[in-house]
């Protein structure tokens, strides 16, 4: 077939994608500073530091981390101290043994990801820091997922390491980020200890003025003059306010943009954003469903379903409703066990909560629900996904 390629929109569309960090946050200049005052003294005296990062989606947790590290990393190069960074987003690397794979390959890109323990995962992460005499900041995003998953074992053992190193030796900092002001709580008492006189950093929601600063920026960096008019920014900054969420007015505009040029209009319209807004979902949901097996997704449906009309269902009455939905698309109904693990991790992705029942139910038994969607519209994507395989 042969493609129509108009004018665009865009000047460089990827500047509105999630993987750009931009070179100034906006609005976020006390986070920052706060900080600098609490990172400091590894570039100072070679100690080690740990701050933990908490607020709702898209109010710039990740991307702050992000631009203090890079921006600290040529602070400390002019200091004359090696300084080095990686984030690590434990829902996509989810448990302990994927968290150290993904930084040991920071330091070894073809290190085997079979035929090592965690114990020898760790000792060669340590032994690249002293070999490099570095000092090493993990950003361990989204720690809640680790937390649930693995417990608190990783990060006792990276405090261990920051307390056994000397400055000369290099040593290993820590910066966790999590939606829930809360996340630390999974910690046992071990590890807490070593947060228990933490730096913490709140990033509240943007309100309206903020989002439309973040949005003119970006079509500044994005968007060809003239195609954005600043009624257009406004409106897009006026939806994305009532959740507060940077993240969701940007891929606003990215698909109002998009649409723009389906169109072949020369400008970014209301129509074009009132349709983006129909299109994308706040919660990122499409790219959280993306990270899971067919399994998991069907169990995912399976509880969907079944807790519409309830605040909360048993592992029973899940399970139940999952033998309905394999015999459904013809897949193999798994284990009770195996079950189990696949709530486990629905748990530690943050797609579903689980808690132990309390007072008034008879025995003890887990009881599911949903954090923050409607199920309506996590059966629906879930559907469409298993529809399209």
């Amino acid at each position: 077939m042969s493609f129509r390629a108009g004018p665009s929109v865009f000047k460089d569309q990827a500047k509105l994608s999630f993987d750009y960090v931009p070179e100034k946050m906006l609005h976020r200049e006390a986070q920052m500073q706060r900080l600098f005052s609490y990172f400091r003294p590894i570039v100072d005296a070679g100690m080690s530091s740990n701050a933990f990062l908490y607020g709702p989606v898209g109010t710039g947790k990740t991307h702050s981390a992000k631009r203090f590290c890079t921006d600290f990393k040529r602070y400390a190069e002019e200091k004359g101290r090696a300084l080095d960074f990686m984030p690590v987003n434990c829902r996509k690397n989810l448990g302990d043994d994927a968290v150290l794979l993904t930084l040991v390959r920071h330091f070894d890109a073809h290190f085997p990801d079979r035929g090592f323990s965690i114990s020898e995962k760790l000792e060669t992460l340590r032994r690249h820091l002293e070999k490099n005499k570095l000092q090493f900041i993990v950003i361990l995003d989204e720690v809640d997922a680790l937390l649930k998953k693995s417990g608190a074992d990783l990060i006792y053992s990276f405090a261990r390491i920051a307390e056994e190193s000397t400055a000369a030796k290099g040593n290993i900092s820590m910066m966790l980020i999590s939606q829930r002001p809360n996340a630390l709580e999974y910690m046992d008492a071990a590890a807490l200890s070593t947060f228990r006189r933490s730096n913490v950093v709140e990033f509240p929601k943007y309100d309206f003025k903020e989002l439309r600063d973040v949005l003119a920026d970006r079509v500044r960096l994005a968007m060809h003059p003239g195609t954005v008019e600043d009624e257009i920014v406004g409106l897009i900054a006026d939806i994305a306010s009532e959740l507060g969420d940077a993240r969701y007015a940007i891929e606003l505009l990215d698909k109002a943009g998009m649409l723009a040029d389906e169109e072949s209009s020369e400008t970014v319209t209301a129509e074009a954003v009132r349709g983006a807004k129909s299109q994308v979902h706040p919660t990122g949901l499409e790219e959280r469903l993306a990270l899971l097996d067919v399994p998991k997704k069907l169990v995912l449906l399976a509880i969907a379903r079944k807790i519409r009309r309830k605040a909360y269902i048993t592992m029973g009455e899940a399970e139940e409703a999952y033998k309905l939905v394999c015999e459904e698309y013809g897949e193999k109904r798994r284990a009770h066990t195996q079950f189990w693990k696949y709530v486990g991790d629905l748990d530690a992705l943050g797609l579903i909560d689980t808690k132990l029942s309390g007072e008034g139910v008879v025995g003890k038994t887990t009881l599911i629900s949903l954090p923050e969607l409607p199920s309506k519209i996590l059966a629906d994507n879930l559907e469409r996904g298993l529809k399209r395989r």
